[in-house]
């Protein structure tokens, strides 16, 4: 029996685990760090036959060496284990790239880019589903890849789930029906794990410098996005992201370009762009044609109007007629921890942002709500160029609260821009009661959590940070 060696014991890592078990592997499942949690988990796959080791990194010695490596996507991909098992001739791929393999019969829409990921597909997914296609949204949204191919027999059937899914985890699946489309949202880091990944429509959504601690440069950086739209057989840009518009003639001839400045934008013959209140599509040689109202979509932001756009073109590009994307579009509840609207509170309202975990995202976070808002930021600082984000923050920002670990040095930016409307609270549960009174103090109608920071030095991930931020708000109101 093959042997496989699976490590991250996360969501994605029990899908590769539980996907290679049933072709026939025999599987280990490791993780680094222990926890309750990943002891209940380990109990469960052992009942599967998949053997799990918890406060243990994958060694590997010259006995007994694994033939596949399969990658969680929050692991580096040059620790030494994965450059040295490389050396040793051992394949290893990352947990998308094995969902490939299963996956390839089906086509792929897959979303890649620095910010808009998320936003742009879910509403791509939205849009499919409104138009009677199974079409799962998965990868860094949804399901885990693998997840996706565990439902899905070869010959385009859906299969039985797993042992130890949920039945209604499960139902989103649709059971026993095929598989239409795959709809993918695709990091760097699952980018740089695979290596035959070629969706059927690749979109790119924006680019700014982001992860460079793992990626080093930003030319680095870019190549690894570009990988996916290069094996992308159809590609779709934002025209109005600065540095993909000045790439976009030469690197990118023969792609379809987006912008929601009109149609004297456009990059190349074909596109789609925002004309007179209306999504327009311009394809090569024809004339253009109305697609839906930009107003059908309830999020806020000139950013959404370049995710919509995107995601119509998704569709078009799909075949999918525009009495279906009219329906989705304005059906769109929009998405969790991205500008999500929590509650109102004697006028204010309370908008969970908590997705945006760099200085860009959430300087569109800040620009897309009404000011002046009390700002609550903080959190694992990432590398970047803050120097937009300080700066509407002065534009915008009644106050600022600052949590987390960046706080001191947030605190120091802000004095050396000459701003002084902070407070250093440290903590969610005071950040929260303390902005409603600065919100009260400064008639401010917004308290807005973007906190343009990681969160991992306080909680596991940004959505339980933006569920905290809920939990904290709705009881507040309750009170």
């Amino acid at each position: 029996m093959p042997r496989a060696s699976v490590i991250g014991l996360g969501k994605s890592g029990i899908a590769a685990a539980r996907l290679l078990k049933r072709e026939g592997w025999e599987v280990e499942l490791s993780d680094r760090n222990t926890s309750e949690t990943l002891l209940k988990q380990q109990q469960e796959l052992a009942d599967e036959q998949i053997i799990v080791k918890v406060g243990y990194s994958l060694e590997l010695d010259d006995t007994d060496l694994p033939q596949l490596i399969v990658v969680s996507p929050g692991v580096p991909w040059d620790i030494p284990v994965l450059v040295k098992a490389r050396e040793l001739g051992i394949e290893t791929i990352g947990e998308m790239e094995l969902a490939w393999r299963h996956l390839q019969t089906v086509p792929w829409v897959g979303i890649t880019g620095t910010n808009g990921k998320t936003t742009t597909t879910a509403l791509i997914a939205a849009i499919f589903q409104a138009a009677g296609l199974n079409a799962p949204a998965c990868g860094n949204i949804g399901y885990a890849a693998c997840e996706v191919a565990l439902s899905f027999n070869k010959d385009g059937e859906q299969g039985s789930r797993g042992a130890g899914e949920s039945a209604d985890n499960s139902s989103l699946l649709t059971p026993n029906s095929s598989l239409d489309w795959v709809i993918a949202e695709i990091s760097s880091y699952q980018i740089e794990s695979s290596v035959s990944l070629a969706p059927r429509i690749g979109v790119w959504t924006t680019f700014t410098p982001d992860h460079l601690a793992r990626h080093k440069t930003l030319e680095n950086y870019y190549n690894i996005k570009a990988k996916l739209l290069r094996q992308s057989h159809l590609q779709i840009f934002n025209g109005d992201d600065p540095y993909l518009h000045k790439v976009g003639k030469s690197d990118w001839p023969d792609a379809y370009w987006t912008s929601v400045k009109g149609k004297d934008y456009l990059i190349g013959q074909q596109g789609f762009y925002i004309e007179d209140g209306w999504v327009v599509e311009k394809l090569h040689n024809s004339t253009p044609e109305r697609i839906v109202e930009a107003s059908a979509l309830r999020m806020v932001g000139e950013h959404n109007l370049q995710n919509l756009l995107m995601a119509v073109a998704a569709a078009r590009l799909a075949g999918i007629n525009r009495d279906a994307i009219d329906t989705a579009i304005r059906e769109f509840p929009g998405v969790a921890h991205r500008l999500e609207y929590i509650c109102t509170w004697e006028g204010i309202d309370f908008i969970n942002d908590s997705k945006a975990t760099n200085y860009d995202a959430a300087e569109v976070g800040l620009a897309s709500v009404k000011s002046p808002a009390i700002l609550i930021a903080g959190g694992e600082a990432k590398p970047g160029d803050d120097t937009a984000w300080l700066s509407k923050i002065k534009a915008k920002a009644a106050a600022v609260l600052l949590i987390g670990s960046a706080a001191p040095t947030f605190a120091q930016r802000l004095q050396e821009v000459g701003y002084s409307h902070y407070e250093i609270v440290e903590t969610m549960e005071k950040a929260v009661p303390r902005s409603a009174e600065l919100a009260k103090q400064y008639q401010a109608p917004v308290v807005l959590l973007s906190p343009a920071c990681a969160s991992f030095d306080q909680y596991p991930n940004f959505e339980v940070r933006g569920d905290d931020f809920r939990r904290l708000c709705l009881a507040w109101v309750g009170s």
